[in-house]
């Protein structure tokens, strides 16, 4: 379905990648645009100032309520939150509230496959594309991955599979969004520094199986309740996934051996094998479960799925070996930002482990991780404004030393491990307390070890 935007009054609000790519595409369609950012003119970007060239009005500096007065939808950037004064007051006068994902879905002509849950996103969503594209799929990947859905549109056609990664915070603004297939990985509190709660969160996720009909497809995590309670009013056919057999849950995919098998009907079928899949951990394995499910469903052939699985070589920042440095493998896991995350990555190892942990407190729990550290870690290197908080929780498993900086880190990281070990940086928190963004943390991290590597030449 496409929107007729002409002569129609839009307020977006927040101009990043996603705001810039909402205004670009409004304007092409003929509405008239307004963007409000915090930022003054001197603290935006480029590309965010072109848009006056294009016929878009900037309001700088802050976000009046009255700039809601005549307009006819409103378009906030996902990092914007929703208790926003001016957000409120759009919806106490009826205007519609359309995050970029919703205006990006009714341009979109072609098959809609959306991947959300707490971790492993990324990797889902790049392999389900993998997956398509070894079967020579128009494929766009799309979403909090990194590209605004509306960017992808250019070229599409009925034939074009879109793989969107959704988050809590794109999904709080749908209103007709509907996947085809919609894959909900595992669910654990994150972003509480955001919601409300966890309960607001949980019912953000939900909110990817709302507009579901029966011909459509869940593809639900079936090792944890919630999730599966998740999905129980969706509409749509629902299919589970976890490494074990789900024998209650029907139909199932679960882990024979090596084999990703199907079990349908009393029938149990192998899709495709994990032998040689490269990424490490037990919640990789469940990322590759969850894109061969989807992808299965969207009539990928097994020998294609595994074609995917068999070179696919990571994300990066996402349990990504950088290096090895005397006999030391040092892994960047910075997409790693919630307390969940870091248990998966402890999980992926033996032990040896030097833990490279905090950041800006997102909610959780440190102390969840301490059975982990006392059997994993040989020490902690606490950084961030969450420093003190992970010293705290974790006493009495591994020690734990305050350090400076990421750099800092590393060097002291590096002189206590032996080879073998790991250096870990796995921080369970975001990166705006030093960095711009996760991917600068991660960078930071490799510039570092790239460093140390090069002293020990």
């Amino acid at each position: 379905m496409t929107e007729n935007y002409r002569g129609r009054r839009v307020l977006v609000v927040g101009l990043g990648l996603s705001g810039i790519a909402a205004c670009e595409l409004l304007r092409s369609r003929g509405a008239v645009v307004t963007a409000t950012d915090r930022r003054t003119r001197e603290e935006l970007e480029p590309k965010a100032l072109a848009l006056e060239a294009e016929g878009v009005m900037l309001h700088l500096g802050s976000h009046p309520t009255s700039l809601v007065s005549g307009v006819d939808l409103v378009v906030p950037s996902p990092g914007v939150r929703m208790d926003l004064p001016i957000l409120s007051e759009a919806r106490k006068r009826g205007i519609s509230v359309w995050g970029e994902l919703e205006l990006g879905f009714r341009e979109i002509r072609g098959t809609v496959a959306a991947v959300t849950g707490t971790k492993g996103k990324s990797t889902t969503a790049s392999l389900l594309a993998a997956m398509l594209r070894a079967s020579g799929k128009d494929v766009r990947l799309a979403g909090n991955i990194g590209a605004p859905l509306v960017r992808e549109l250019s070229g599409s056609s009925e034939r074009t599979f879109f793989v969107v990664e959704v988050s809590s915070f794109q999904l709080e603004t749908v209103e007709s969004f509907r996947p085809r297939v919609a894959v909900l990985l595992d669910v654990t509190p994150d972003h509480l520094d955001w919601h409300p709660d966890f309960q607001a969160y949980v019912s953000a996720k939900s909110r990817i199986f709302e507009n579901q009909r029966e011909e459509d497809v869940a593809v639900v995590f079936g090792g944890n309740r919630l999730t599966v309670s998740m999905a129980e009013k969706a509409k749509s056919q629902k299919w589970y996934f976890d490494l074990d057999c789900l024998s209650e849950l029907l139909p199932h995919l679960h882990l024979e051996g090596p084999w990703i098998v199907k079990h349908e009907n009393g029938v149990t079928t192998p899709l495709a094998s994990l032998e040689e899949f490269q990424l490490v951990g037990r919640h990789n394995r469940l990322n590759a479960m969850a894109a061969s499910a989807a992808a299965a469903l969207l009539g990928i052939s097994g020998d294609e799925i595994e074609d995917a699985l068999l070179h696919f070589q990571g994300l990066p920042h996402a349990l990504e070996q950088v290096a090895v440095v005397d006999g030391v493998r040092f892994y960047n896991d910075s997409k790693a930002t919630n307390v969940a995350a870091v248990r998966a990555a402890l999980e992926s190892f033996d032990g040896g482990i030097l833990l490279i942990l905090g950041g800006r407190f997102k909610g959780g729990d440190f102390r969840d991780l301490r059975d982990l550290v006392t059997r994993k870690v040989k020490c902690v290197f606490a950084i961030g404004e969450s420093r003190e908080r992970v010293r705290e929780a974790l006493e009495g498993t591994a020690p734990v030393e305050i350090a400076s900086d990421l750099e800092v880190a590393v060097e002291r990281a590096h002189r206590r491990a032996s080879p073998g070990d790991v250096v870990l940086l796995s921080p369970a928190g975001s990166s705006f307390d030093m960095y711009r963004d996760y991917r600068e943390r991660g960078e930071r991290f490799r510039a570092a070890v790239e460093r140390l590597a090069a002293e020990r030449e």
